[in-house]
């Protein structure tokens, strides 16, 4: 089995709670904000996982069998390996708005 097939089903997850969200965030009037965040949480770990991924295998901390990869490599890691941050980062977005309730706005008055 290859990294990509064993990425998929979380991906899969991931994208639909994060369609769920989404949709939760449209009736709440946050879509912008939504994605804006999950934008930049995505950056954020696809840079990390690029940078901490490179130093871990030029250290020989691990490596990755060439019969489960594409073949394609940024560096040293293999593309496969941005599935894990990408699905992690949509599941956590959905599952973020979900459970984020209602907002309450205070006055300047309130304590």
């Amino acid at each position: 089995m290859t990294y990509l097939l064993m990425s998929l089903p979380f991906l899969g997850v991931g994208v639909v709670v994060f369609a769920i969200g989404g949709a939760h965030a449209r009736r709440r009037g946050a879509v912008r904000r939504y994605f804006s965040s999950w934008a930049a949480a995505t950056v954020a770990l696809l840079v990390l996982t690029a940078v901490f991924d490179n130093v871990m295998m030029a250290a020989g901390f691990f490596d990755y069998g060439s019969e489960q990869i594409s073949g394609l490599r940024l560096g040293l890691m293999p593309v496969e390996d941005f599935l894990y941050p990408l699905a992690g980062a949509l599941l956590l977005s959905g599952v973020w708005q979900l459970l984020s309730g209602p907002r309450e706005t205070r006055g300047h008055g309130d304590g």
